[in-house]
């Protein structure tokens, strides 16, 4: 062992106390990162197989009412690999023990064989029998929340007529990964519920026989998604289509990538903090021992060591100093990441969890981490290099000082001595005040990114259900009802007001960019439902023109005054150019909501 070795361990253990102190800064940056990235690597992994196991539709189109022998035409369609025509409904769920209706949505499954697209994974029980039309597998969620098994029995209202269905069954879906009822802001497996039922069974039901209203599509490799879309649309428009829609718009998945995209953005935010810390504190630890280190310094180069060994022996102190952090972040990470992919797991409901994480998220992590302590100390490091061996033998020169123009201020005469030497210590070393407060900025913003979720949800929770919406009670419909039908419900017993509304779905379009949304309209006036804007309050809709979310108007490349398409994806599906009366900022980002006056 070299003498420069013998320092350096000596060294490392006077400093024990700052050198676990950055080490342990240094594992919480490592960690993060690593968490952030074996949990994206386990969640896209898990996410693909289980796309792939369950086959897992690439379009999805729903349509009022279709025949059965459209289903041939639409597997003709170019570049689609299987398609699987099936039935969607709602329905009006009473659960035993539970006061509040559920709502519920209903799915055939095939008669004869398995299903082509979309499969279940059973967890308990079986299949439906298509010699029993009552009996249902019920999505694992819901089971789990009113305690369902197979051989419970529940009622359902199916078309306005009351019936008992029987639980066959508990399965998972990886359409429905995300359970969110339609119009939810999130999911609630007490309220919400999956169901499937044969085929038959639901077309008796819904008086759906021989036909279906939803249909789902496997496409070759290389498919242009585009171009099938189309040409589904353009099979569905007679019988009701509401526009063809691809796997990333699918409201589940959508959800989850969205998760993943966000996992991605705290991985390059919540690190970069704690490492900025550690390239501070290394700073700091490694210039000071500089400075008391000078004669030494001096010495080691009086005794011919070169100015490269000197430069590594601090170097590598670092480079220890990160080591060790490193070696601690790792273990912790791969702990957290595989703790946070279960949380993940459980939420969306994966029937399994693939965490094998690879070396590369390692490797990254590592080498982020030591660039960040090395970065820190590089300043330091390169004035021990360059220090003269007979200027390092003599104390440092004292600080040149200087009448400053703070110290001709009115200020200055104000001021106590102590108060005069803080601000004339920060005036004449700027950097090393900036590099102090930088650090502490750090800190105190990971205090801030832990504790904002939680007033960022109870504003979004005010902001929606408080000052957004002054409804008690919202009613959908599966027809459309003439207006009004509204005059009705005001006449209920304990009823107030009542305000109609419209939604469709549509598709949007500037120039080449086009996006599917949805297009709400609202009665001008609105009172329990109207157009809120989260900076300026209730939104008076103009007449004649649109209310873009901010977001969405990003994404076109709009501002108020220009025009935009937009064509219905219901009803006759008619095409209109309307003019953008105004951008706002809606209550929540996803989706982007448009809205019209009638």
């Amino acid at each position: 062992m070299s003498s420069l070795d013998r320092k350096l361990i000596r060294e490392l253990w006077r400093l024990k106390a700052q050198v676990l102190a950055i080490a342990l800064v240094i594992a919480s940056g490592t960690a993060l990162l690593i968490m952030a990235l074996t949990t994206i690597e386990a969640l896209e992994e898990t996410t693909a197989a289980y796309c792939e196991r369950t086959r897992f539709a690439d379009v999805f189109a729903q349509a009022k009412r279709a025949p059965e022998h459209l289903g041939r035409d639409i597997a003709n369609i170019p570049a689609v690999r299987l398609a699987e025509t099936r039935i969607v409904e709602g329905a009006i769920v009473d659960m035993p023990g539970f006061a509040e209706p559920v709502v519920a949505q209903l799915l055939s499954l095939p008669e004869r064989g398995p299903e082509l697209l979309n499969a279940l994974v059973i967890r308990s029980g079986r299949l439906t029998d298509p010699t029993r039309p009552n009996e249902v597998v019920v999505s694992e969620p819901f089971a789990e929340a009113h305690d369902l098994k197979p051989g419970d029995s529940f009622s359902a209202v199916l078309r306005g007529r009351k019936r008992t269905l029987q639980v066959v069954g508990t399965a998972l879906s990886p359409e429905f990964v995300y359970a969110i009822a339609p119009g939810g802001l999130m999911p609630d497996d007490e309220r919400f519920g999956v169901l499937w039922m044969g085929h038959d069974a639901l077309a008796a039901a819904f008086d759906l026989k021989a036909s279906f209203n939803s249909v789902t599509l496997d496409l070759l490799p290389g498919a242009d998604e585009k171009d099938v879309i189309r040409r589904l649309d353009g099979l569905l428009a007679p019988f009701g289509g509401i526009g063809a829609y691809g796997r990333a718009d699918q409201t589940s998945n959508w959800f989850l990538e969205s998760e993943i995209a966000q996992q991605k953005n705290m991985s390059r935010i919540m690190p970069t903090i704690f490492l900025a810390v550690a390239a501070v504190l290394t700073n700091m630890v490694i210039a000071r021992l500089i400075e008391t280190e000078r004669h030494e310094i001096g010495l080691l180069k009086a005794f011919g060591y070169s100015n490269l060994a000197i430069g590594w022996h601090y170097a590598k102190m670092v480079l220890t100093i990160g080591t060790i952090g490193i070696l601690i972040g790792s273990l912790l990470g791969a702990w957290l990441g595989h703790w946070n992919t279960e949380l993940y797991t459980k939420f969306y409901r994966f029937p399994f969890l693939l965490y094998r994480p690879g070396p590369a998220g390692f490797v990254i992590a590592g080498a982020i981490s030591l660039g960040a302590a090395l970065a820190g100390s590089l300043a330091a490091v390169r004035r021990a290099v360059r220090l003269p061996p007979a200027e390092a033998m003599l104390p440092p020169s004292p600080p040149i000082y200087r009448r400053s123009w703070a110290s001709r201020t009115a200020l200055a005469g104000a001021l106590d001595e102590p108060s005069r030497m803080i601000v004339r210590r920060i005036i004449r070393w700027p950097v090393r005040a900036f590099l102090a407060s930088l650090g502490l900025a750090m800190s105190i913003a990971v205090l801030i990114m832990a504790l904002q979720w939680v007033d960022a949800i109870d504003a979004l929770a005010e902001t929606a259900f408080e000052r957004g919406q002054h409804q008690d009670a919202t009613i959908a419909f599966n027809d459309l009802l003439p207006i009004h039908t509204a005059g009705d419900y005001e006449h209920l017993p304990g009823v107030l007001a009542a305000e109609p509304y419209r939604h469709a779905s549509a598709r949007i379009s500037h120039g080449h960019i086009v996006e599917r949304q949805g297009i709400i309209g609202v009665p001008s006036g609105a009172i329990l439902s109207p157009v809120f804007d989260v900076e300026r309050g209730r939104i008076e809709l103009p007449p004649g023109g649109l209310v873009l979310s901010r977001k969405l108007a990003e994404l076109l490349h709009v501002s108020a005054g220009d025009t935009v398409g937009v064509e219905l994806l219901e009803g006759r599906q008619a095409r209109l150019s309307l003019p953008v009366a105004r951008v706002s900022k809606p209550i929540l980002a996803r989706p982007p909501t448009w809205t019209w006056r009638r």
